[in-house]
């Protein structure tokens, strides 16, 4: 997330570091960062303006007027958006620009990872394995490769299955569901023949899914892609799965 608004997930999911936390995710906003966009739409509107910063899923702008005040309520994405995109925030709240809600719909579709998640977790996350920590690894590859930004994505190891009469042909290593926010790692990789480095690429793959808006038809579009080779062990984490991939289908 943006530093001038941040989601502290779900304390029952993910241990925040100060006592007293609120049960249920929250969001804390930068206040100076809200005042100074609040006073940028006063002065656009030449009247009073009640700015609300929000953590929706669906509606991200919206204004009203109420006795002569102007109550405009904004999803927390915008306060750290560049300078075009909070021009454009203020054009289309005052003006209604059809140009500005095209920068702004593109804007949104670009940070939909920045919108918490539509169907929370239900059951106990486990991320520490009797080889990997995946709540280490994740931290790590946020701060890493992310700047430490994706703040509100949860990790867990998979649920071992009851192995087959027939031999695995195939095996999903990771996943990530964008719905609850959560990446889900296969158990046979908690081995400690598994290199940390490849846990790492797994856990960074599926991050990429939830900073990347999907493509339709394209499961893996161009920009992931390019993103993947960006992670510092990249040729020899593939080289790694390939040698070693009937050995992981064969892993219990």
């Amino acid at each position: 997330m943006a530093p001038a608004a941040v989601r502290i997930p779900d304390p029952r999911h993910t241990p925040v570091p100060f006592d007293g936390s609120p049960v249920g995710p929250q969001i804390f906003i930068h206040e100076g960062a809200r005042q100074t966009l609040e006073r940028r739409l006063e002065l656009a509107f030449g009247s009073p303006v009640q700015l609300a910063v929000t953590d929706n899923l669906r509606r991200m702008v919206s204004h009203t007027r109420v006795r002569g005040t102007r109550r405009v309520r904004i999803h927390m994405m915008f306060l750290g958006a560049p300078e075009r995109v909070r021009q454009a925030l203020v054009e289309y709240i005052v003006r209604g620009d059809r140009r500005a809600s095209g920068v702004l719909g593109d804007f949104i579709q670009a940070n939909s990872h920045k919108i918490r998640a539509s169907r929370p977790v239900t059951g106990p996350l486990r991320t520490r394995g009797a080889s990997h920590d995946l709540g280490e690894v994740l931290a790590s590859v946020n701060a890493q490769y992310f700047g430490g930004n994706v703040g509100d994505v949860l990790v867990t190891w998979g649920r071992r299955t009851q192995p087959r009469a027939d031999a695995r042909v195939s095996i999903k290593l990771g996943s990530y569901s964008a719905t609850e926010r959560l990446i889900r790692v296969h158990p046979a990789l908690d081995r400690d023949w598994v290199p940390r480095y490849f846990v790492s690429y797994i856990v960074f793959h599926e991050l990429l899914h939830h900073v990347i808006p999907a493509v339709p038809g394209s499961l893996h579009p161009p920009e992931l892609l390019r993103r993947e080779r960006e992670f510092r062990q990249y040729e020899r984490a593939i080289g790694w799965e390939q040698k070693n991939i009937a050995r992981l289908l064969r892993a219990k």
